[in-house]
């Protein structure tokens, strides 16, 4: 209350004093403070009214004859007191101050405002209205030594009250945003703060998870944080017991204690009967015990934080599939960007030889047969983009049937290094391929063509994007028992393509094996291509029973991938004796 307002009712009070102290039970309630009184200038009550008058058991017929007989209900520092009454008295201006006051066995601190009542004009002020309220309520310093720790009634009705307001402003805190962090931090600071408590942390939980890590924290100085640090819940009892019965459970926890015997409230916070987080308050086991009405307010103020977790989580989900559908949009807008254009450049080039052959424009026979021949290799190239479009769609449809069938190794390999050998020494690259050291055939169980197509892409990758060194692909076998289409096979064959060409930085490694991503998008990238054959590759490896696997330490570092597919039968191996043996034969 201003000191204007006090002024207005000390005018008020002042046309008729003698019908205000005689009526106390009429006019003082309606004032709108919690504790309403006058006095003169000797501190004499004239009138009393507080609503926590019954809890302290004052009668409301004689209280004010009660209080000046008994002088119960007065200042601890009296003489203050009435120094400063003497001088609003005397200046007629109102103060706003702080004052403990003390009756039988307990201690309030109040919070009050006086204001002079203003008599007739040209007399003096001898009386003053005095507003205010309940801060806290303790035990006289001498009888706590002994008394004990149950609160008394207006301790209970004054910790009732703050802890409603305190309910009431987490809610009003965690409905203005949707943001996590800021939620659990406002609310371990209006806990920690309001309750004075040692510390307080929020942990969300998940049921997958044996374990919570501390995300939020309010803490007193002298503590040391537990911001980030993991809880295991087996090892904390109240943790447990809170997450099984979702109710606030009272114990000692020993997971955090730093400083003397403490008291720990564990709280589940929870939406629709699963539980999303934890609250654990901290406090001296000095301090008083809980009741169960504030058991059940602490209960009520975590159903509202879990209630913001699930919505804020939600929306954080939301927004993250948001995003993804965003990205996806972009990703295939690009793609069709560049295909549009991987499609266009050779059939611009199929047009322009064509048309150079009907205009008559070839000098002669051979120059016109060298139009058609890039003409020709200019549709094959058309056709395999058409090709790996196709097979993209017939794999994202589920409509890749392939059929499995033996496949020797050896003739695979003969027939990639046919393909591929005569494009790396155009390049002047280097070109091995090395079969491991077996007395029989390798034998997979896979479809040929596809198998033959994976690793033109990956061969064909290895070479495209190589300028000096070369290109090694090899294979060995992995003697691990393996499960495909319901039949176990002996093992794996690894085959391996590594090349000494540009490499890929760590950071975009994820994209290689993307539908419609390229680690450069650009439509002017140096490389071209549209960007599907790692993602076909993959797509095919896995449907025939294996893994695919890239390795690159970097741009510049070159790269190395890897597949795998199930062995049809075990070779027999060459050891390393028999095959020193054959070397000295041929020697």
């Amino acid at each position: 209350m201003t000191i204007t307002a006090n002024s207005q009712l000390s005018n008020v009070f002042s046309q008729n004093l003698e019908s205000i102290t005689s009526k106390t039970d009429g006019l003082l309630p309606t004032l709108g403070a919690e504790l309403v009184y006058t006095q003169d200038g000797a501190g004499r009550y004239l009138t009393f009214c507080w609503q926590y008058s019954e809890l302290l058991g004052l009668s409301t017929e004689k209280i004010v004859d009660d209080l000046n007989q008994t002088q119960t209900f007065v200042p601890v520092d009296k003489v203050t007191y009435l120094e400063r009454l003497h001088r609003i008295l005397t200046n007629l201006v109102p103060e706003r101050f702080q004052c403990w006051f003390s009756y039988q066995k307990e201690l309030f601190e109040l919070d009050l405002v006086i204001s002079p009542i203003m008599p007739s004009l040209g007399t003096t002020a001898t009386t003053v209205l005095v507003m205010g309220r309940l801060v806290q309520a303790t035990l006289n310093k001498k009888q706590a030594r002994v008394a004990s720790k149950t609160p008394t009634q207006i301790e209970l009705a004054l910790r009732s009250q703050q802890h409603q307001k305190l309910v009431n402003r987490i809610t009003r805190n965690i409905r203005r945003t949707l943001d996590l962090d800021i939620i659990w931090q406002q609310t371990v600071d209006s806990l920690g703060k309001a309750l004075r408590l040692e510390r307080c942390i929020i942990c969300p939980y998940q049921p997958s998870s044996s374990k919570v890590q501390v995300k939020a924290e309010y803490r007193q100085p002298e503590l040391k944080s537990m911001l980030g640090s993991d809880i295991d819940i087996a090892s904390e009892p109240a943790f447990a017991q809170a997450l099984a019965t979702l109710e606030p459970v009272m114990m000692e926890v020993t997971g955090y204690k730093e400083s003397g015997r403490q008291k720990t409230l564990v709280v589940a916070t929870c939406y629709q009967d699963q539980a999303n987080g934890l609250v654990a308050l901290n406090w001296q086991d000095e301090c008083y015990t809980l009741t169960e009405s504030e058991l059940e307010l602490a209960k009520e103020a975590a159903d509202q934080l879990g209630t913001a977790i699930a919505h804020a989580t939600l929306y954080e989900e939301l927004e993250i599939a948001r995003q993804k559908a965003e990205e996806a949009s972009r990703l295939k807008s690009e793609f069709l960007a560049n295909v549009s254009h991987e499609i266009r450049t050779p059939l611009n080039g199929m047009i322009g030889f064509l048309k150079l052959i009907l205009e008559g424009m070839a000098d002669d026979p051979e120059e016109q047969n060298q139009f058609l021949t890039e003409a020709h290799q200019l549709s094959i190239h058309l056709l395999n983009i058409i090709n790996d479009i196709l097979d993209i769609a017939k794999i994202e449809a589920g409509k890749m049937e392939l059929a499995y069938a033996p496949v020797k190794l050896d003739e695979l390999f003969s027939h990639v290094e046919g393909f591929m050998r005569p494009q790396a020494e155009m390049r002047n690259l280097s070109f091995r391929m090395q079969m491991p050291a077996t007395s029989d055939e390798i034998i997979v169980q896979s479809n040929y063509q596809r198998l033959l197509q994976v690793m033109l892409n990956l061969v064909g990758n290895a070479i495209k994007f190589t300028h000096e060194g070369g290109v090694t692909v090899s294979a060995d076998l992995v003697l691990k028992k393996a499960n495909f289409q319901d039949q176990q096979f002996p093992g794996m064959v690894r085959v391996r393509v590594a090349d000494t060409g540009i490499g890929v930085s760590l950071d975009k490694q994820d994209k290689l094996f993307q539908l419609f991503s390229q680690v450069d998008g650009s439509r002017t990238r140096q490389y071209g291509g549209t960007g599907l054959g790692l993602a076909i590759s993959q797509k095919l490896v896995e449907a025939m029973g294996g893994e695919v696997h890239f390795y690159s330490l970097g741009e510049g570092l070159g790269s190395t991938v890897t597949f795998t597919v199930p062995l049809y039968q075990q070779p027999v191996m060459v050891s390393s004796n028999d095959s020193d043996s054959t070397s000295s034969a041929e020697c």
